[in-house]
């Protein structure tokens, strides 16, 4: 007795010494800096850790996302992934207990025009494989993983289209603020033309200055035909992501929109945790380390154990009424031993495959240090840019006023005014431009550390 025990005991060291019941074992550190080394970590806290409700606070914008949530089709089908990856858990959680299976028969038979004679046989059967060697195990445990990893896609597919959602919203009233300016300055700008054919009339300027007068006029006419466009393709793009046909979208102004300044990215190791393509990414990694496990597993037997009884009253030649009890038992080993090259090549796919997943990982991890370092590169130079553009645009009026009262007393000629004006205008539009991808940076920031979590 003794030495059995002591036998059980090697051969439980044996099996778990190679891993074919460990488990995996999550990742507990990133790589240093991570988000670069000019970003200085003040704060434990991440941005990632506020509702979007927070920091998209525009009700339109809101109401936006809303919809989104609720009638995206990429997000509807994350939904259905998730329900195909709950029942594969569910069908692998079975494998544990055992299979029954009714076999109900019955027939009528006649020799030589002899009267027929019915027999009947209904049968159950049972079957049940024991799971020592951790084939079952691992395929419950390499389920969970990709039930996990379908609640991570959801999650990834949640906080792009929130994301998303966000930035066309705040292009659109980009767009929108641009379409503005442009339209005011085709009001000047037409004006100034009337201007203009006052003063050839005075002698004080000449044909050739109000054909430029009306080139620039009709451009800037042009440029809104553009803008229009661009909104117009812009509202439908927006109206498909939130799974409905293109129609206009209500929303707001572009004046003082804005977001919130708290721009706390937290410390690296917590994309581990809040970051769901990070998360997925990881959870395949698990994937593939419990199907190398399940290729270890082959190489061990199977044990089941299986039997039937029932009710007949067909025995052989004869038929006998009432019928006979039918009892039956059976256990069965199977050892592969033909197949070993087959389940060694298994083994190094498996392997590969665990090791192509260890990449894919790391190389996730990498893109999000990458992308919060841009976001945040691109927040500050839009709040630099914003500060000079503030100056260039006052200088570029202080020389429109200028150029127009020198024109006004013949000392300057309507090409510079005309030169200002456009240097004006251009420097208008690239302002909002700036002040867009400043609110951009923001929200790409936010999706880049994992926001947008929907529990």
């Amino acid at each position: 007795m003794k030495s059995k025990i002591i036998l059980l005991g090697l051969l439980t060291f044996s099996m778990s010494s190679c891993g074919i019941y460990s488990k995996y074992k999550p990742v507990t550190e990133v790589p240093e800096n991570l988000y670069g080394t000019e970003v200085v970590l003040n704060d434990s806290s991440s941005m990632a850790s506020m509702a979007w409700q927070d920091l998209f606070t525009d009700l339109q914008l809101q109401q936006l996302i809303e919809r989104a949530l609720q009638g995206n089709t990429d997000l509807q089908t994350a939904e259905l992934r998730i329900k195909q990856a709950k029942a594969t858990l569910t069908s692998a959680k079975l494998a544990y207990l055992p299979s029954f299976m009714l076999t109900p028969q019955g027939g009528v038979s006649s020799f030589d025009g002899s009267k027929g004679s019915w027999t009947y046989t209904g049968v159950a059967s049972a079957s049940w494989e024991i799971d020592i060697f951790g084939r079952i195990t691992n395929a419950k445990r390499r389920s969970q993983a990709l039930y996990a990893q379908s609640l991570e896609y959801k999650q990834a597919v949640t906080s792009s289209l929130i994301a998303n959602v966000a930035n066309l919203y705040y292009t659109l009233l980009m767009l929108d603020e641009q379409y503005r300016i442009s339209q005011e300055t085709a009001t000047v700008w037409e004006a100034s033309i009337k201007t203009m054919l006052s003063m050839k009339e005075a002698g004080m300027t000449n044909a050739a200055a109000i054909a430029q007068s009306e080139a620039n006029y009709l451009s800037v006419k042009a440029s809104l035909e553009e803008l229009a466009q661009q909104i117009n393709e812009l509202q439908n793009t927006l109206s498909v992501l939130l799974g409905d046909v293109p129609g206009d979208i209500v929303r707001g102004s572009f004046e003082g929109a804005n977001l919130s300044d708290n721009l706390t990215v937290g410390v690296p190791l917590q994309l581990l945790s809040l970051r769901p393509d990070v998360r997925s990414a990881e959870f395949a990694v698990a994937s593939a380390f419990y199907t190398t496990n399940a290729a270890r597993s082959a190489f061990y037997p199977s044990i089941s154990l299986g039997g039937t009884a029932g009710w007949t009253n067909s025995a052989g030649a004869a038929i006998v009424n009432p019928g006979k009890v039918i009892l039956n038992a059976v256990g069965s080993l199977t050892q592969p031993l033909f197949n070993k090259g087959m389940n060694v090549a298994q083994l190094k796919i498996a392997k590969a495959q665990q090791e192509e997943a260890k990449l894919a990982f790391q190389q996730t991890l990498l893109n999000a240090g990458k992308e919060v370092n841009d976001a945040l590169t691109q927040v500050q130079t839009a709040k630099t840019k914003a500060e000079i553009r503030n100056k260039q645009i006052s200088a570029l009026e202080e020389a429109v006023r200028s150029t127009q009262l020198l024109m006004k007393h013949g000392s300057s000629t309507y090409l510079e005014v005309l030169t200002a004006q456009q240097g004006l205008l251009g420097a208008q539009l690239q302002q909002v431009a700036d002040q867009f991808s400043e609110i951009q940076g923001k929200i790409n920031l936010y999706q880049a550390l994992g926001g947008g979590r929907i529990e």
